[in-house]
Parts: C-alpha cells; sequence; structure tokens
C-alpha cells in the first residue's frame, strides 16, 4: 500500500475503519497492519468520498468588478452577462474559472459538472479555456463539460452549429434553457435529437419562476420516454416545483421518478433571485429536493453562480449549500444525513459516476472533515482539513487552534 489512513468514521458506518490506498485506489476499508507505506491518523474524523457539484457555472463566474449585480431579476442578470460575455477572452475565463476551482478543491470538491455557455456572441472561446481548465486541474478535480444555449438555441442563428462543433472536439455533456427560447419545445426536440447523437447525458436549465400555471417539464419527461434516455436527463433550478400544492408536486414527483429524470437544486441563486417582484411574505421560491428525492427522485444540490448578477457571494463550499438548503428547507436534524447524500451520493448518481465513493477498486478521492459524523459536520458546516485525488493530497488545511494565555 502508498498510504493508509487510520481510524477514520465513514457516513455508513458506526465504527472507524483504516482505509487503504495503493495506485491511486482504494484496497482496503478494513482494519489495515502496519506496513510500509504513509500513515496518517485522521482521528475519528468523518471522511467522505469528496463532494460533487453537478451544477456550476466557471465560465461566468467572478464578474461583479465588470457588470456589478444590481439588476433585479433573472432575465436583467442574463443580459447583463450577455453583454459582457462579448469581451470575454480565452484567457480571461481560464484565470476566473481557475479561482473558482481552486475554491472548490480546498472545499473538498472532487468532481464538478460545468456548464459552459455557448452561442454567436462568445462563440467557443469559453469553451475552449474549460477545456484547459479540466487538463490542467485534473491532479485535483475532474470536471465534466456540459455545453448549453443560455439565450436560446430556435431563435439564435448559429448557435446549433457551435454547439455541434464542441460536441464533436470533447464536450461530455449538452445542456438547454427552454425558458429563454421562442420556440421551447423545439429547443427540447432538437437538444434530445443532438444528445442520441452523440451518446451523450442531457441537462436542462428549466422551470426557473414561480409561475405554477405552466411548466416545460411534462415536455421533458416526454422526450426521456420517447427517446429512451432514463436516467440520462437532469434538470436544474424547477423553482415552479415551490409554488405548486403538495398533491400536484408530489404527481410530477412521481412522474419523474419514473421517467428517470433527476433534478438539482441551486439554493444560493434561486433564494436570491426568486420572489423579487414581492413586498412581503416574500416566497423562498426553493424546490424541495429532500422530499423529491422520498418519492424516487434522484435530486442534488449544487453551486450553480459564483459572484455575478446571478449570484453575488459564494466560496464553493457544497457543505454551506446544503446547509443553506436544510435552512430554507426547514429540514430538521433527522434529514441532515439526507442532505449530506445531496452533495455526495446523489449527485455522483446524476452525473452517472459508476466508480463513486468509499470502496475497493474505487478511485481514493478522499475529503477529511473537522467532524465526528456527517449529521455533525452539516449542522456546523465543517472545515476540510486535508483532501486526496486518486491517493495524492490535494491540499492541506490545518484544524484551528486556540492561543491560551
Amino acid at each position: 500500500m502508498d498510504l493508509v489512513l487510520r481510524r477514520c468514521r465513514l457516513a455508513d458506518r458506526p465504527d472507524p475503519v483504516d482505509i487503504g490506498v495503493a495506485g491511486g485506489r482504494i484496497v482496503a476499508v478494513e482494519p489495515v497492519p502496519d506496513l510500509d507505506a504513509a500513515v496518517e491518523d485522521v482521528a475519528g474524523r468523518l471522511v467522505l468520498p469528496g463532494f460533487v457539484d453537478s451544477h456550476l457555472h466557471l465560465d461566468k463566474a467572478c464578474l461583479l468588478d465588470r457588470c456589478g449585480h444590481g439588476h433585479g431579476d433573472l432575465a436583467a442578470a442574463i443580459r447583463a452577462v450577455s453583454a459582457a460575455k462579448r469581451d470575454f477572452t480565452e484567457d480571461d475565463v481560464y484565470a476566473r474559472g481557475a479561482r473558482v476551482l481552486e475554491q472548490a478543491i480546498v472545499q473538498g470538491t472532487t468532481r464538478i459538472r460545468t456548464h459552459v455557455e455557448v452561442d454567436p456572441r462568445v462563440a467557443l472561446r469559453s469553451f475552449e479555456a474549460i477545456r484547459r481548465l479540466k487538463r490542467d486541474y485534473g491532479w485535483a478535480v475532474e470536471l465534466s463539460i456540459c455545453v448549453f444555449p443560455q439565450e436560446g438555441l430556435t431563435n439564435d442563428p448559429g448557435t446549433e452549429a457551435l454547439l455541434v462543433e464542441a460536441l464533436e472536439t470533447g464536450a461530455d455533456a449538452l445542456g438547454g434553457c427552454p425558458y429563454t427560447d421562442t420556440d421551447p419545445h423545439e429547443q427540447i426536440a432538437r437538444l434530445f435529437a443532438l444528445a442520441r447523437r452523440f451518446d451523450l447525458d442531457l441537462d436542462f436549465h428549466v422551470d426557473f419562476d414561480l409561475d405554477p400555471a405552466w411548466t416545460h417539464l411534462a415536455e421533458i419527461v416526454r422526450q426521456t420516454d420517447a427517446h429512451g434516455w432514463g436516467g440520462r436527463v437532469a434538470i436544474g433550478h424547477v423553482t415552479k416545483l415551490s409554488a405548486m400544492p403538495a398533491a400536484r408536486r408530489d404527481a410530477i414527483a412521481r412522474q419523474l421518478a419514473a421517467a428517470g429524470v433527476a433534478l438539482t437544486v441551486l439554493p444560493a441563486t434561486d433564494l436570491y433571485l426568486m420572489g423579487r417582484g414581492h413586498d412581503h411574505h416574500v416566497p423562498r421560491g426553493l424546490a424541495p429536493a429532500h422530499l423529491l428525492a422520498g418519492h424516487g427522485v434522484t435530486c442534488s444540490i449544487a453551486t450553480n453562480n459564483v459572484l455575478n448578477p446571478f449570484t453575488p457571494f459564494g466560496d464553493c463550499s457544497l457543505l454551506r449549500m446544503a446547509n443553506l438548503y436544510a435552512n430554507a428547507a426547514q429540514v430538521g436534524p433527522d434529514g441532515f444525513a439526507a442532505c449530506l447524500d445531496l452533495v455526495t451520493a446523489s449527485p455522483a448518481r446524476l452525473m452517472n459516476l459508476r466508480d463513486y465513493g468509499i470502496a475497493p477498486g474505487n478511485p481514493a478521492d478522499l475529503v477529511v472533515l473537522d467532524a465526528p459524523d456527517g449529521p455533525t459536520a452539516l449542522a456546523t458546516i465543517a472545515q476540510p482539513l486535508t483532501g486526496f485525488k486518486n491517493g495524492r493530497r490535494s491540499f492541506r488545511r490545518p484544524a484551528p487552534s486556540l492561543l491560551k494565555p
């Protein structure tokens, strides 16, 4: 063995165990005898298989210095970034993305699906920058690049050809944004056709408002069934679900589960942008992921935007995001473990990561938290102390100590 972590607390085991690593992979989750290997005693702290961020926008992060945040609502935020991205350069996107990636790494994230805008205004500059980041930061985090048309597809000539070019040159997934298209159903149909052509998963931004009178969910479910794409489709935001009576919401949850459509909630952005037209009794605008998961929907909580008009804050801590969700969704301690699952194993399922988890044979992607168990880690937003990617240490942050007089 190359590395042994001793006295690890795992989320699914009552007693501490050792984790043995060789060749970048986990080879033992059991008591390990003394060996000629590097040994680290984590002293009964919680060890997780790395956080998984299923929805992050690296290309438009850290834009407050050039387009501010006083835009009021979703449409205004889209317009502000649309104007700014005309001047994006590949190096600019790379530098801002690297800043955010490094934050994510020290927060214990080891896998990310990053959504990248492709259209005639930015062309493939952001995509090429993110491809460089994927290569240069692979030592610490795995990036899956999901290209998508933020400002529409059928109404934005040239966008589809650029998407195809990105898919032909290395994109890992395909996204959509029907609510910005003049023909939402046609956009959905075209994206399913492209997903089948390139054999890729789909991930839509959808139903990002509080009007329950209409929805694009039914069409996405219909197309998923028609194409046999169950287990390969995700939807993000879906804030409309928060404005629906429980009976209707639960019926939709059952449809999503049956079709194999997963769902990602973006708490920071959803809470910041929704309900801005209310001057009292402001709605939270947060889809209840934990309730949907109870109906069999694969759900996740993710970061979305960082320091831009959509979300003018963020430190890439998925544990903080899960804690924020639990607060806003009024999840008590009996649901803390489930909320932790929404930033670990569940988004891994959403992204079809079949080698995720602390088990022999899987990559040794590990994060040590300054907490004895999962519920405590979520409740206190426990600090990640150190992390490993493929068995190699990727960061270290010593536990704080008080300097008593």
